[in-house]
């Protein structure tokens, strides 16, 4: 993988963990700053979110304690120059899931979260 390739995987990681940062949760233009207005979420409750309504739970998340979220196992692929699909393990209050998320660059706006699903998991 060349330097080019890593950078824009390490891109897209550093876009989603901000994403799980709880100030960045906290403000709703913070959060549309790193989404596609047409962003899609499957969430690991079984709910289909869209950029306006994953507002409602982006907020709830800001609200708990840090160190509430843990994040392993992430890794990243180059899919085509712009497009990287990351996945991870999420453990939040003992709740576990799998995640995959797709993210794009943008030459205005940068690199923004296109699609995220979660599915809960016992491990």
């Amino acid at each position: 993988m060349n330097k080019d390739e890593q950078a824009q995987i390490q891109a897209a990681i550093d876009g989603e963990l901000r994403l799980l940062d709880p100030a960045v949760r906290a403000s709703d233009e913070a959060v549309r700053a790193l989404q596609e207005p047409g962003f899609v979420e499957f969430g690991a409750s079984g709910t289909r979110w869209d950029a306006t309504s994953i507002l409602q739970v982006t907020g709830a998340v800001s609200e708990e304690p840090e160190g509430s979220v843990e994040v392993t196992r992430m890794t990243g692929a180059l899919l085509t120059d712009g497009v990287v699909h990351l996945t991870y393990h999420l453990d939040y209050k003992g709740r576990r899931s799998n995640r995959s998320s797709l993210w794009r660059r943008h030459p205005e706006a940068g690199w923004r979260l296109y699609f995220h699903q979660g599915t809960l998991t016992e491990e």
